[in-house]
């Protein structure tokens, strides 16, 4: 049975208490999650017992860092269905991203060519392409928001054509929290021969992620967004793009053989790691796969779910609350974010973190979407599954506080 009552216990951090000793409720997820014991001893655990540094060496410590990690790396691909060759152990959602830039991206678009992505990108999947397209002397287009907070599937196909190479995109925004017709969209690229670049930061927490039924070419994800370590994510790639790549950094480990004249590489995925990987954290978010998939996702999925709706039923009783993104619980998951009238994010942000709630103020990382909409910031909760609807009781009791204080 699905509880997340009893899930909390499993987070240690959950039991403390912060400003004015007040218990911690933590609604800040979607920034980064908290982490089980699970996780926690399974870091220990390797750097107490078994540290060393993998694949040559002899000795018992190194045969057996070099099991735990391609184990773990085993453990990784599985949780998301895809092969343990379409998976590139990168550190975190970001770098995933900018390796597209330069594995593939530098082959592939040239002056002319168009990237498509849309205006509700978190910075991660913006920053790079801009930064790119004007070294290429390419183009970037954008995909609008309509104003319910839904990506404009119209204005997507009208921009869907020959010349894109690349459609860039979140699974679900950390913003609206809308979830984006991923696996449609990877149909409709294909047909005009464009590839497909799902940022699933915002997804992987929350969804059963199928990298092979989704259809994108690219997937990438950050471990600590899914009760992992941090500094450890990946990038899922289609074994058939694989053939169109190369990898950016170079090293040991990924090597095959090194003379004075010449390199071969490893096999896929070896030759696209440089150096020493972080194999403590790789068995942690192993942990942490391992931690949801006892939980069971599907029972993930409808927790969030819930907690969503649950959300949107009670901010929506608050006058003063402008909720952003749609108001259909079933369109989105993961975080409800909103605007509080006359009152900036970052004071309701402290007056809230006063009352031991942890939530995120600011622009989220998605300026153009804030300035699109003429939003100065908001404010987000976001969940996970030690979130309960208990919670959120405490959010909207805080929520009253800024009223009493601000008189509004």
């Amino acid at each position: 049975m699905f509880d997340p009552n009893i899930i909390k216990k499993d987070f240690p951090i959950l039991n403390r208490t912060v400003r004015n000793g007040k218990p911690l409720v933590y609604l800040d997820s979607a920034a980064t999650s908290q982490k089980p014991q699970a996780v926690i001893d399974s870091i220990v655990e390797y750097y107490t017992q078994h540290n060393a540094n993998v694949h040559r060496g002899i000795h018992a410590l190194g045969d057996e860092s070099t099991r735990m990690f391609y184990a773990a790396r085993n453990t990784i691909a599985k949780f998301f269905s895809a092969d343990t060759n379409e998976l590139i152990l990168m550190r975190n959602t970001t770098e995933a991203i900018n390796a597209v830039v330069y594995m593939w991206a530098e082959d592939h678009v040239s002056v002319g060519d168009v990237i498509l992505t849309t205006e509700m990108e978190h910075h991660s999947n913006l920053v790079p392409w801009q930064v790119f397209a004007k070294r290429k002397g390419c183009s970037i287009e954008y995909v609008r928001v309509t104003e319910s907070g839904e990506l404009d599937m119209a204005d997507l196909k009208k921009k869907l054509r020959k010349g894109v190479k690349l459609v860039a995109m979140s699974h679900v925004s950390n913003t609206l929290g809308v979830m984006n017709p991923v696996a449609e969209i990877s149909k409709l690229a294909h047909v005009v021969g464009t590839l497909v670049l799902v940022d699933g930061a915002q997804s992987a927490p929350h969804l059963p992620i199928d990298f092979h039924k989704l259809g994108c070419d690219f997937f990438a994800f950050s471990g600590h967004k899914m009760v992992g370590p941090m500094g450890i994510g990946g990038l899922l790639v289609r074994a058939e793009v694989f053939k169109h790549m190369h990898p950016f950094l170079y090293g040991g480990g990924m090597i095959n053989e090194v003379s004075l004249d010449t390199t071969t590489f490893a096999d896929v995925p070896d030759a696209y790691i440089a150096g020493t990987p972080d194999v403590a954290s790789t068995v942690g978010l192993a942990a942490a796969c391992n931690y949801l998939s006892k939980l069971g996702m599907e029972q993930v999925v409808k927790h969030d779910a819930e907690l969503v709706s649950y959300a949107l039923n009670q901010l929506k009783k608050i006058s003063q609350l402008h909720i952003v993104g749609p108001m259909d619980a079933r369109k989105r998951c993961g975080s409800v974010a909103f605007i509080y009238d006359g009152v900036h994010a970052h004071d309701v942000a402290q007056i809230l973190d006063s009352e031991g709630i942890a939530v995120r103020s600011g622009h989220h990382c998605t300026m153009p979407l804030h300035a699109k909409f003429k939003w100065g910031a908001t404010t987000r909760a976001s969940f996970n599954v030690y979130t309960t609807k208990e919670d959120i009781d405490v959010l909207i009791r805080g929520i009253q506080k800024v009223k009493e204080v601000f008189g509004k």
